[in-house]
Protein backbone atom coordinates (compact mmCIF):
# COMPACT_ATOMS: atom_id res chain seq x y z
CA UNK A 1 0.00 0.00 0.00
CA UNK A 2 1.28 3.54 -0.77
CA UNK A 3 1.24 4.13 3.00
CA UNK A 4 3.33 1.83 4.29
CA UNK A 5 5.74 2.29 1.39
CA UNK A 6 6.43 5.31 1.52
CA UNK A 7 7.02 5.47 5.26
CA UNK A 8 9.78 2.59 4.63
CA UNK A 9 11.86 5.06 2.03
CA UNK A 10 11.39 8.21 4.55
CA UNK A 11 13.41 5.55 6.66
CA UNK A 12 15.81 5.43 4.28
CA UNK A 13 16.21 9.19 3.91
CA UNK A 14 16.52 5.96 14.17
CA UNK A 15 12.35 6.77 31.44
CA UNK A 16 12.43 7.40 34.78
CA UNK A 17 10.74 10.77 35.79
CA UNK A 18 11.54 12.98 38.72
CA UNK A 19 9.31 15.08 40.99
CA UNK A 20 10.38 18.23 39.01
CA UNK A 21 9.60 16.67 35.42
CA UNK A 22 13.17 15.91 34.66
CA UNK A 23 13.83 12.22 32.66
CA UNK A 24 17.10 10.08 32.08
CA UNK A 25 17.56 8.17 29.00
CA UNK A 26 18.19 4.76 29.58
CA UNK A 27 20.55 2.41 27.58
CA UNK A 28 18.31 0.63 25.25
CA UNK A 29 20.61 -1.75 24.27
CA UNK A 30 18.98 -4.81 26.21
CA UNK A 31 20.23 -7.96 25.86
CA UNK A 32 17.32 -9.84 27.61
CA UNK A 33 20.00 -13.28 28.19
CA UNK A 34 20.15 -13.65 32.02
CA UNK A 35 23.33 -15.75 31.20
CA UNK A 36 27.06 -14.15 31.11
CA UNK A 37 29.44 -16.20 28.81
CA UNK A 38 33.20 -15.52 28.04
CA UNK A 39 33.85 -16.95 24.97
CA UNK A 40 36.79 -17.39 23.06
CA UNK A 41 35.98 -15.76 19.03
CA UNK A 42 36.12 -18.54 16.77
CA UNK A 43 35.91 -17.95 12.74
CA UNK A 44 34.25 -19.95 10.72
CA UNK A 45 30.27 -20.49 10.64
CA UNK A 46 26.44 -19.03 8.88
CA UNK A 47 23.86 -16.72 9.95
CA UNK A 48 21.27 -16.38 7.67
CA UNK A 49 19.19 -12.89 7.99
CA UNK A 50 16.04 -11.30 6.57
CA UNK A 51 15.57 -9.12 2.81
CA UNK A 52 12.16 -8.92 1.19
CA UNK A 53 12.00 -8.67 -2.48
CA UNK A 54 14.16 -5.89 -3.36
CA UNK A 55 13.94 -4.70 -7.37
CA UNK A 56 17.73 -3.84 -7.10
CA UNK A 57 21.56 -4.80 -5.40
CA UNK A 58 22.21 -1.52 -6.69
CA UNK A 59 23.09 0.74 -3.28
CA UNK A 60 22.46 4.09 -4.77
CA UNK A 61 18.87 2.89 -6.15
CA UNK A 62 17.26 0.74 -3.74
CA UNK A 63 14.43 1.85 -1.47
CA UNK A 64 14.15 -1.59 0.19
CA UNK A 65 15.09 -0.78 4.03
CA UNK A 66 16.27 -4.42 4.64
CA UNK A 67 18.39 -4.60 1.96
CA UNK A 68 19.63 -1.39 2.80
CA UNK A 69 20.81 -2.39 6.19
CA UNK A 70 21.82 -5.69 4.20
CA UNK A 71 24.36 -3.63 2.07
CA UNK A 72 26.08 -2.32 5.13
CA UNK A 73 27.83 -4.98 4.90
CA UNK A 74 29.71 -4.90 1.53
CA UNK A 75 29.57 -1.07 1.13
CA UNK A 76 31.20 1.63 3.34
CA UNK A 77 31.11 5.36 2.99
CA UNK A 78 33.87 8.41 3.99
CA UNK A 79 32.07 8.68 7.22
CA UNK A 80 29.80 7.07 9.41
CA UNK A 81 28.09 7.66 12.50
CA UNK A 82 28.68 6.65 15.84
CA UNK A 83 26.32 5.74 18.99
CA UNK A 84 25.87 9.24 19.79
CA UNK A 85 24.97 9.98 16.22
CA UNK A 86 27.76 12.10 15.33
CA UNK A 87 30.31 11.70 12.14
CA UNK A 88 33.41 9.60 12.45
CA UNK A 89 35.75 8.59 9.48
CA UNK A 90 35.25 5.62 7.73
CA UNK A 91 37.19 5.25 4.76
CA UNK A 92 38.15 8.75 5.10
CA UNK A 93 41.50 8.34 7.60
CA UNK A 94 41.53 12.28 8.67
CA UNK A 95 39.53 15.47 6.81
CA UNK A 96 39.69 19.34 7.66
CA UNK A 97 37.29 22.20 7.03
CA UNK A 98 37.95 25.09 5.05
CA UNK A 99 37.05 28.14 3.01
CA UNK A 100 34.85 29.64 5.82
CA UNK A 101 33.07 25.93 5.90
CA UNK A 102 32.57 25.05 2.04
CA UNK A 103 35.39 22.93 1.32
CA UNK A 104 36.04 19.47 2.83
CA UNK A 105 39.35 18.58 2.36
CA UNK A 106 39.91 14.51 2.90
CA UNK A 107 42.87 12.41 3.23
CA UNK A 108 41.38 8.76 2.60
CA UNK A 109 42.96 5.61 4.28
CA UNK A 110 46.01 4.01 2.69
CA UNK A 111 45.81 0.06 1.72
CA UNK A 112 41.98 -0.19 1.02
CA UNK A 113 41.10 -2.72 -1.78
CA UNK A 114 37.69 -3.26 -3.23
CA UNK A 115 36.83 -6.58 -3.03
CA UNK A 116 37.95 -7.30 -6.58
CA UNK A 117 41.47 -6.82 -5.32
CA UNK A 118 41.74 -2.92 -7.27
CA UNK A 119 42.88 -0.15 -4.90
CA UNK A 120 40.29 1.99 -3.54
CA UNK A 121 41.60 6.27 -4.61
CA UNK A 122 39.85 9.49 -4.45
CA UNK A 123 38.97 8.74 -8.40
CA UNK A 124 36.21 6.36 -6.66
CA UNK A 125 34.96 8.87 -4.46
CA UNK A 126 34.65 11.48 -7.11
CA UNK A 127 33.13 9.08 -9.58
CA UNK A 128 30.54 8.12 -7.03
CA UNK A 129 29.16 11.86 -6.13
CA UNK A 130 29.00 11.90 -10.23
CA UNK A 131 26.93 9.34 -10.25
CA UNK A 132 24.62 10.63 -7.10
CA UNK A 133 24.28 14.11 -8.84
CA UNK A 134 23.81 12.56 -12.07
CA UNK A 135 21.09 10.41 -10.63
CA UNK A 136 19.23 13.24 -9.15
CA UNK A 137 16.20 12.10 -6.97
CA UNK A 138 16.41 9.02 -8.39
CA UNK A 139 18.63 7.65 -5.82
CA UNK A 140 18.24 7.94 -2.51
CA UNK A 141 21.20 9.77 -1.75
CA UNK A 142 20.14 12.61 -4.13
CA UNK A 143 17.15 13.34 -2.13
CA UNK A 144 19.36 13.16 1.15
CA UNK A 145 21.65 16.16 -0.66
CA UNK A 146 18.56 18.04 -1.45
CA UNK A 147 16.88 17.50 1.53
CA UNK A 148 19.85 18.90 3.72
CA UNK A 149 21.25 21.55 1.28
CA UNK A 150 18.63 22.85 -0.25
CA UNK A 151 16.79 24.38 2.04
CA UNK A 152 13.36 23.13 0.88
CA UNK A 153 13.96 24.31 -2.48
CA UNK A 154 15.18 21.73 -5.94
CA UNK A 155 18.93 21.70 -5.92
CA UNK A 156 20.78 22.87 -8.58
CA UNK A 157 23.37 19.46 -8.53
CA UNK A 158 25.89 21.09 -10.94
CA UNK A 159 26.68 23.62 -7.86
CA UNK A 160 25.70 22.28 -4.65
CA UNK A 161 28.35 20.08 -4.71
CA UNK A 162 31.61 19.62 -6.96
CA UNK A 163 35.10 17.79 -6.48
CA UNK A 164 38.91 18.35 -6.57
CA UNK A 165 41.16 15.09 -6.76
CA UNK A 166 44.24 16.05 -5.14
CA UNK A 167 46.21 12.58 -6.10
CA UNK A 168 45.30 9.05 -5.33
CA UNK A 169 44.59 9.82 -1.20
CA UNK A 170 43.31 13.24 -1.16
CA UNK A 171 40.06 15.12 -2.69
CA UNK A 172 38.63 18.44 -1.97
CA UNK A 173 34.95 18.30 -1.83
CA UNK A 174 33.21 22.23 -2.30
CA UNK A 175 30.08 23.24 -1.10
CA UNK A 176 28.25 26.09 -2.51
CA UNK A 177 27.55 27.18 1.17
CA UNK A 178 28.94 26.22 4.59
CA UNK A 179 26.51 23.57 4.86
CA UNK A 180 26.62 22.37 8.90
CA UNK A 181 25.54 19.01 7.88
CA UNK A 182 28.04 18.49 5.04
CA UNK A 183 29.92 15.37 6.65
CA UNK A 184 26.41 13.87 7.32
CA UNK A 185 26.08 13.91 3.48
CA UNK A 186 28.90 12.05 2.82
CA UNK A 187 27.99 8.83 4.66
CA UNK A 188 26.54 7.51 1.13
CA UNK A 189 27.96 4.42 0.10
CA UNK A 190 31.07 4.43 -2.61
CA UNK A 191 31.21 2.30 -5.85
CA UNK A 192 34.19 1.60 -7.85
CA UNK A 193 35.08 3.28 -11.03
CA UNK A 194 37.02 0.78 -12.68
CA UNK A 195 34.25 -1.53 -12.61
CA UNK A 196 32.29 0.47 -14.89
CA UNK A 197 34.41 1.88 -17.05
CA UNK A 198 35.48 -1.80 -17.92
CA UNK A 199 31.58 -1.62 -18.88
CA UNK A 200 32.39 0.46 -22.07
CA UNK A 201 31.34 4.30 -22.94
CA UNK A 202 29.02 6.02 -20.18
CA UNK A 203 30.54 4.68 -16.89
CA UNK A 204 27.79 7.22 -14.78
CA UNK A 205 24.80 5.11 -16.60
CA UNK A 206 26.13 1.96 -16.11
CA UNK A 207 26.46 2.73 -12.16
CA UNK A 208 22.84 3.24 -12.51
CA UNK A 209 21.71 0.03 -13.68
CA UNK A 210 19.13 -1.48 -12.19
CA UNK A 211 19.02 -5.32 -13.53
CA UNK A 212 22.45 -7.40 -12.80
CA UNK A 213 24.25 -5.70 -10.40
CA UNK A 214 27.16 -7.18 -9.00
CA UNK A 215 27.52 -5.53 -5.31
CA UNK A 216 31.68 -4.93 -4.79
CA UNK A 217 32.27 -2.85 -1.75
CA UNK A 218 35.09 -2.34 0.66
CA UNK A 219 33.03 -3.41 3.48
CA UNK A 220 33.99 -6.70 6.00
CA UNK A 221 31.58 -8.93 3.55
CA UNK A 222 32.15 -9.20 -0.18
CA UNK A 223 29.16 -10.52 -2.53
CA UNK A 224 29.24 -14.62 -3.65
CA UNK A 225 25.81 -14.91 -5.62
CA UNK A 226 22.16 -13.87 -5.82
CA UNK A 227 19.37 -16.19 -6.50
CA UNK A 228 16.77 -14.05 -7.18
CA UNK A 229 13.90 -13.32 -5.33
CA UNK A 230 15.60 -16.17 -2.87
CA UNK A 231 19.09 -15.37 -1.34
CA UNK A 232 21.93 -13.31 -1.61
CA UNK A 233 25.63 -14.92 0.04
CA UNK A 234 28.22 -13.18 1.02
CA UNK A 235 31.37 -14.42 1.82
CA UNK A 236 33.58 -12.39 4.74
CA UNK A 237 36.40 -10.18 3.63
CA UNK A 238 39.50 -11.48 4.59
CA UNK A 239 41.60 -8.64 3.58
CA UNK A 240 39.40 -6.08 5.35
CA UNK A 241 40.99 -3.18 6.15
CA UNK A 242 39.38 -2.95 9.66
CA UNK A 243 40.46 -6.87 10.55
CA UNK A 244 38.60 -10.20 8.85
CA UNK A 245 35.47 -10.70 10.23
CA UNK A 246 35.06 -14.17 12.30
CA UNK A 247 31.78 -15.33 10.74
CA UNK A 248 32.53 -16.64 7.37
CA UNK A 249 28.65 -16.34 5.22
CA UNK A 250 26.35 -14.53 5.76
CA UNK A 251 23.30 -14.95 3.89
CA UNK A 252 20.43 -13.16 3.14
CA UNK A 253 16.88 -15.29 2.66
CA UNK A 254 14.49 -13.20 0.73
CA UNK A 255 11.22 -13.55 2.60
CA UNK A 256 6.93 -12.05 0.99
CA UNK A 257 6.70 -9.59 4.20
CA UNK A 258 7.80 -8.77 8.24
CA UNK A 259 5.01 -11.66 9.52
CA UNK A 260 6.53 -14.21 7.10
CA UNK A 261 10.01 -13.10 8.38
CA UNK A 262 9.35 -12.97 12.11
CA UNK A 263 7.94 -16.87 11.80
CA UNK A 264 11.06 -17.67 9.57
CA UNK A 265 13.10 -16.79 13.04
CA UNK A 266 10.80 -18.57 15.59
CA UNK A 267 10.75 -21.49 13.60
CA UNK A 268 14.55 -21.52 13.12
CA UNK A 269 15.21 -20.67 9.66
CA UNK A 270 16.78 -17.20 10.12
CA UNK A 271 19.14 -16.26 12.79
CA UNK A 272 17.65 -12.76 13.09
CA UNK A 273 14.49 -10.55 12.89
CA UNK A 274 12.92 -7.39 13.80
CA UNK A 275 9.92 -7.51 16.18
CA UNK A 276 7.06 -6.27 14.82
CA UNK A 277 4.91 -4.45 17.69
CA UNK A 278 5.95 -4.30 21.26
CA UNK A 279 5.13 -7.65 23.39
CA UNK A 280 9.04 -8.68 22.31
CA UNK A 281 9.02 -9.88 26.00
CA UNK A 282 7.52 -13.07 25.52
CA UNK A 283 10.49 -14.03 24.13
CA UNK A 284 12.53 -13.47 27.14
CA UNK A 285 11.53 -17.03 28.32
CA UNK A 286 13.15 -18.73 25.06
CA UNK A 287 17.20 -19.62 25.45
CA UNK A 288 17.51 -19.63 21.98
CA UNK A 289 16.50 -15.63 21.37
CA UNK A 290 18.32 -12.70 22.87
CA UNK A 291 16.20 -8.96 22.25
CA UNK A 292 18.54 -6.17 21.70
CA UNK A 293 16.25 -2.97 21.98
CA UNK A 294 17.02 0.19 20.44
CA UNK A 295 15.53 3.58 19.57
CA UNK A 296 13.53 3.49 16.39
CA UNK A 297 13.42 6.68 14.39
CA UNK A 298 9.39 6.28 15.14
CA UNK A 299 8.48 9.98 16.97
CA UNK A 300 4.94 10.19 18.26
CA UNK A 301 3.64 13.76 18.65
CA UNK A 302 0.82 16.29 19.20
CA UNK A 303 0.05 19.49 16.38
CA UNK A 304 -2.42 22.03 16.65
CA UNK A 305 -4.65 24.27 14.79
CA UNK A 306 -3.33 27.15 15.26
CA UNK A 307 -6.54 28.72 13.14
CA UNK A 308 -8.96 27.99 16.59
CA UNK A 309 -8.23 30.67 18.91
CA UNK A 310 -8.05 28.29 22.20
CA UNK A 311 -4.85 27.27 20.92
CA UNK A 312 -2.83 30.46 19.32
CA UNK A 313 -1.58 33.43 20.85
CA UNK A 314 -0.87 33.48 24.91
CA UNK A 315 -3.97 31.93 25.90
CA UNK A 316 -2.76 28.94 23.17
CA UNK A 317 0.82 28.60 24.59
CA UNK A 318 -0.31 27.93 28.43
CA UNK A 319 -3.15 25.49 26.85
CA UNK A 320 -0.74 23.74 25.37
CA UNK A 321 1.63 23.98 28.19
CA UNK A 322 -1.11 22.43 30.52
CA UNK A 323 -1.07 19.64 27.95
CA UNK A 324 2.08 19.23 28.01
CA UNK A 325 2.36 18.52 32.02
CA UNK A 326 -1.33 16.83 31.92
CA UNK A 327 -0.30 13.55 29.91
CA UNK A 328 1.23 11.28 32.01
CA UNK A 329 3.73 9.66 29.27
CA UNK A 330 5.34 7.29 31.43
CA UNK A 331 1.95 5.62 31.76
CA UNK A 332 1.16 5.73 27.87
CA UNK A 333 4.84 4.09 27.36
CA UNK A 334 3.92 1.32 29.79
CA UNK A 335 0.20 0.38 28.89
CA UNK A 336 0.46 0.80 24.99
CA UNK A 337 3.86 0.48 24.18
CA UNK A 338 4.38 -2.13 27.17
CA UNK A 339 7.58 -0.36 28.33
CA UNK A 340 9.49 0.12 25.16
CA UNK A 341 9.47 3.53 24.20
CA UNK A 342 11.58 6.80 25.16
CA UNK A 343 10.04 10.08 26.28
CA UNK A 344 11.43 13.11 25.03
CA UNK A 345 9.78 16.37 24.34
CA UNK A 346 11.92 16.94 20.92
CA UNK A 347 11.82 15.66 17.28
CA UNK A 348 15.91 14.81 18.29
CA UNK A 349 16.39 11.27 17.98
CA UNK A 350 17.36 10.62 21.93
CA UNK A 351 20.47 8.81 20.76
CA UNK A 352 22.24 12.18 19.51
CA UNK A 353 25.00 14.00 20.62
CA UNK A 354 22.77 17.30 20.27
CA UNK A 355 20.17 16.29 22.59
CA UNK A 356 20.43 19.24 25.57
CA UNK A 357 18.76 19.35 29.06
CA UNK A 358 15.95 21.28 27.46
CA UNK A 359 14.74 18.31 25.40
CA UNK A 360 13.29 17.00 28.88
CA UNK A 361 11.67 20.23 29.84
CA UNK A 362 8.40 18.77 30.68
CA UNK A 363 7.14 15.56 33.20
CA UNK A 364 3.52 14.73 34.10
CA UNK A 365 2.56 17.36 36.62
CA UNK A 366 -1.00 17.48 37.46
CA UNK A 367 -1.10 20.26 39.80
CA UNK A 368 1.17 22.26 37.33
CA UNK A 369 -1.06 21.88 34.73
CA UNK A 370 -4.30 22.96 36.96
CA UNK A 371 -2.31 25.84 38.15
CA UNK A 372 -1.31 26.88 34.77
CA UNK A 373 -5.00 27.15 33.60
CA UNK A 374 -6.59 28.46 36.28
CA UNK A 375 -3.80 31.49 35.67
CA UNK A 376 -5.14 31.85 32.29
CA UNK A 377 -8.38 32.33 33.47
CA UNK A 378 -10.27 28.94 33.46
CA UNK A 379 -12.65 27.61 36.65
CA UNK A 380 -14.88 25.06 36.65
CA UNK A 381 -18.25 27.37 37.00
CA UNK A 382 -20.78 24.10 37.51
CA UNK A 383 -18.38 22.00 38.84
CA UNK A 384 -19.08 19.26 36.51
CA UNK A 385 -14.71 18.65 35.89
CA UNK A 386 -14.67 20.74 32.61
CA UNK A 387 -13.27 24.26 33.20
CA UNK A 388 -14.84 27.17 31.48
CA UNK A 389 -13.07 30.58 30.39
CA UNK A 390 -13.81 33.95 30.81
CA UNK A 391 -16.16 33.66 27.87
CA UNK A 392 -17.81 30.76 29.66
CA UNK A 393 -17.29 28.10 27.19
CA UNK A 394 -16.07 24.70 27.85
CA UNK A 395 -12.42 23.87 27.74
CA UNK A 396 -13.67 21.24 24.73
CA UNK A 397 -10.83 20.06 21.96
CA UNK A 398 -11.72 17.51 19.13
CA UNK A 399 -8.72 15.23 18.87
CA UNK A 400 -7.83 13.55 15.36
CA UNK A 401 -5.81 10.54 14.72
CA UNK A 402 -5.50 7.88 11.65
CA UNK A 403 -7.67 5.33 13.12
CA UNK A 404 -6.37 2.67 11.48
CA UNK A 405 -2.99 3.23 13.89
CA UNK A 406 -4.02 0.92 16.97
CA UNK A 407 -1.70 2.14 19.01
CA UNK A 408 -2.43 5.22 18.50
CA UNK A 409 -6.50 4.74 19.02
CA UNK A 410 -5.12 3.30 22.80
CA UNK A 411 -2.75 6.68 22.87
CA UNK A 412 -5.98 8.54 22.60
CA UNK A 413 -8.33 7.22 25.10
CA UNK A 414 -5.66 7.92 27.49
CA UNK A 415 -4.64 11.70 26.56
CA UNK A 416 -8.51 11.48 26.69
CA UNK A 417 -8.71 10.77 30.64
CA UNK A 418 -4.92 12.31 31.44
CA UNK A 419 -6.76 15.80 30.05
CA UNK A 420 -10.12 15.14 31.91
CA UNK A 421 -8.38 15.23 34.69
CA UNK A 422 -6.73 18.60 34.51
CA UNK A 423 -10.27 19.79 33.43
CA UNK A 424 -10.22 19.48 29.34
CA UNK A 425 -12.99 17.74 27.79
CA UNK A 426 -11.46 15.96 24.57
CA UNK A 427 -13.86 14.76 21.99
CA UNK A 428 -11.79 11.33 19.60
CA UNK A 429 -13.03 13.18 16.28
CA UNK A 430 -12.13 9.76 14.29
CA UNK A 431 -13.71 6.23 13.41
CA UNK A 432 -13.28 4.80 17.23
CA UNK A 433 -15.00 1.09 15.56
CA UNK A 434 -12.10 0.67 13.45
CA UNK A 435 -11.88 -3.13 12.79
CA UNK A 436 -8.62 -4.27 12.37
CA UNK A 437 -9.38 -6.90 9.25
CA UNK A 438 -10.57 -4.34 7.26
CA UNK A 439 -8.56 -4.66 3.69
CA UNK A 440 -6.44 -2.65 1.80
CA UNK A 441 -8.79 -0.49 -0.06
CA UNK A 442 -10.57 0.33 2.95
CA UNK A 443 -7.10 1.15 4.68
CA UNK A 444 -6.08 3.42 1.96
CA UNK A 445 -9.60 4.84 2.30
CA UNK A 446 -9.55 5.58 6.18
CA UNK A 447 -5.40 6.75 5.66
CA UNK A 448 -6.20 9.33 2.92
CA UNK A 449 -9.84 10.93 4.76
CA UNK A 450 -6.75 11.62 7.94
CA UNK A 451 -4.72 13.09 5.41
CA UNK A 452 -7.46 14.85 3.59
CA UNK A 453 -8.55 16.46 7.03
CA UNK A 454 -4.69 17.35 8.33
CA UNK A 455 -4.18 19.55 5.29
CA UNK A 456 -7.64 21.34 5.32
CA UNK A 457 -6.90 21.71 9.14
CA UNK A 458 -10.00 19.76 10.17
CA UNK A 459 -9.16 19.18 13.95
CA UNK A 460 -7.65 20.88 16.97
CA UNK A 461 -5.23 18.49 18.09
CA UNK A 462 -4.08 15.72 16.20
CA UNK A 463 -1.79 12.71 17.15
CA UNK A 464 0.52 11.43 14.65
CA UNK A 465 3.94 10.46 13.99
CA UNK A 466 7.28 10.77 11.70
CA UNK A 467 10.33 9.21 11.22
CA UNK A 468 13.32 11.18 11.76
CA UNK A 469 16.06 11.23 9.83
CA UNK A 470 19.84 9.80 10.71
CA UNK A 471 21.08 13.56 9.82
CA UNK A 472 19.77 16.46 12.03
CA UNK A 473 17.48 18.37 9.85
CA UNK A 474 14.06 19.99 11.23
CA UNK A 475 13.60 22.79 8.71
CA UNK A 476 11.38 20.86 6.51
CA UNK A 477 9.12 20.19 9.73
CA UNK A 478 8.67 23.73 11.34
CA UNK A 479 10.04 25.92 8.65
CA UNK A 480 7.19 28.49 7.61
CA UNK A 481 8.44 27.89 4.09
CA UNK A 482 7.55 24.43 3.89
CA UNK A 483 4.00 25.00 4.95
CA UNK A 484 2.63 25.05 1.71
CA UNK A 485 4.52 21.75 0.34
CA UNK A 486 2.64 20.06 2.79
CA UNK A 487 6.23 19.48 4.70
CA UNK A 488 5.26 21.32 7.69
CA UNK A 489 1.97 20.02 8.96
CA UNK A 490 2.31 21.34 12.28
CA UNK A 491 1.98 25.00 10.73
CA UNK A 492 3.19 26.59 12.72
CA UNK A 493 4.97 30.10 11.51
CA UNK A 494 7.63 32.39 13.11
CA UNK A 495 10.26 34.21 11.95
CA UNK A 496 12.23 33.49 14.78
CA UNK A 497 12.13 29.98 14.66
CA UNK A 498 12.66 30.22 11.13
CA UNK A 499 16.17 31.73 11.72
CA UNK A 500 17.42 29.61 14.29
CA UNK A 501 15.95 26.63 11.55
CA UNK A 502 18.54 28.09 9.14
CA UNK A 503 21.21 28.31 11.50
CA UNK A 504 21.79 24.82 12.52
CA UNK A 505 22.05 24.44 8.76
CA UNK A 506 24.03 26.69 7.49
CA UNK A 507 27.15 28.06 9.23
CA UNK A 508 30.74 28.44 9.14
CA UNK A 509 31.79 26.39 12.02
CA UNK A 510 30.59 23.07 12.60
CA UNK A 511 32.02 23.71 16.41
CA UNK A 512 29.00 25.84 17.37
CA UNK A 513 26.30 22.77 16.05
CA UNK A 514 25.84 21.67 19.52
CA UNK A 515 25.17 25.53 20.88
CA UNK A 516 22.77 26.28 17.75
CA UNK A 517 20.95 23.04 18.57
CA UNK A 518 20.90 24.01 22.27
CA UNK A 519 19.39 27.20 20.91
CA UNK A 520 16.60 25.34 18.91
CA UNK A 521 15.64 23.03 21.64
CA UNK A 522 15.49 26.40 24.31
CA UNK A 523 12.63 27.41 21.46
CA UNK A 524 10.54 24.41 21.39
CA UNK A 525 10.20 24.13 24.70
CA UNK A 526 9.24 27.74 25.28
CA UNK A 527 7.48 28.34 22.51
CA UNK A 528 5.67 24.80 22.18
CA UNK A 529 5.26 24.85 18.51
CA UNK A 530 3.77 21.23 18.80
CA UNK A 531 4.13 18.75 21.63
CA UNK A 532 6.53 16.24 21.76
CA UNK A 533 5.61 13.09 23.18
CA UNK A 534 8.08 9.79 22.39
CA UNK A 535 10.02 7.64 20.08
CA UNK A 536 8.93 4.20 19.96
CA UNK A 537 11.79 1.36 20.66
CA UNK A 538 11.98 -1.67 18.83
CA UNK A 539 13.80 -5.03 19.39
CA UNK A 540 16.34 -7.34 17.01
CA UNK A 541 16.01 -10.80 17.88
CA UNK A 542 19.14 -12.79 17.77
CA UNK A 543 19.76 -16.26 17.31
CA UNK A 544 21.97 -17.11 20.57
CA UNK A 545 24.25 -18.98 18.75
CA UNK A 546 25.59 -15.63 17.12
CA UNK A 547 28.05 -14.46 19.80
CA UNK A 548 29.59 -10.94 20.47
CA UNK A 549 29.00 -7.36 20.64
CA UNK A 550 26.16 -6.87 18.09
CA UNK A 551 24.62 -3.18 19.01
CA UNK A 552 21.89 -2.16 16.78
CA UNK A 553 20.51 0.86 15.98
CA UNK A 554 18.21 2.61 13.52
CA UNK A 555 19.97 3.12 10.56
CA UNK A 556 22.60 -0.31 10.88
CA UNK A 557 20.52 -3.01 12.20
CA UNK A 558 23.86 -5.21 12.16
CA UNK A 559 26.42 -2.66 13.43
CA UNK A 560 29.39 -4.61 15.37
CA UNK A 561 28.94 -7.56 13.02
CA UNK A 562 32.09 -7.70 12.14
CA UNK A 563 33.12 -8.44 15.69
CA UNK A 564 30.65 -11.36 16.26
CA UNK A 565 31.16 -14.97 15.94
CA UNK A 566 29.42 -18.27 15.83
CA UNK A 567 29.10 -20.79 18.88
CA UNK A 568 27.06 -24.06 18.37
CA UNK A 569 25.31 -25.65 21.14
CA UNK A 570 27.16 -28.62 20.18
CA UNK A 571 31.05 -26.93 19.73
Amino acid sequence: MIWKKSLIIILIISLLMTSCGQVDIPNTSVDSSNEIEELTPVEGGEIIVPLTNLNTLNPLLTTNLYYYYFSKLIYEGLFDFDDNLNVIPKLAKDYTILNGGRTVSIELRDGIKWHDGEDFTAEDVAFTIDVIKYAKRESIYGSVIEENLGLGQAVNFNSVINTKIINNRAIEINFDKPYLNNLEILTFPIIPKHHFIAKGSNAIVKALEIDDYIPIGTGPYKFDSYEKNKTIKLSRNTDYWNGSPFIQQVIGKVLDDEKLILTAFETGQINMATTLGVDWDKYKQNSRIKVLEFISPNHEFLAFNYNNPLLSGELGLAIRKAIYYGINRQDIIHKVYLGHGTQIDIPLHPDSYLISDKAFSYGFNKEKAIEILEEAGFKDLDDDGILEGEDGKKLKLRLLTNPNNSYRRLVSDLIKEHLKDIGMKIILDFDTKYVKDYDGEEQEALWQEFITRLNRGDYDIVLMGWQSSIIPNLFPYFHSSMIDSGKNVIKFQDQELDQILTNTLINQSRDLKPDLYESLQEYMVENIPYVGLYFINKGLLVDTKIKGDLNPNFNNIYNGIENCFVKEKND
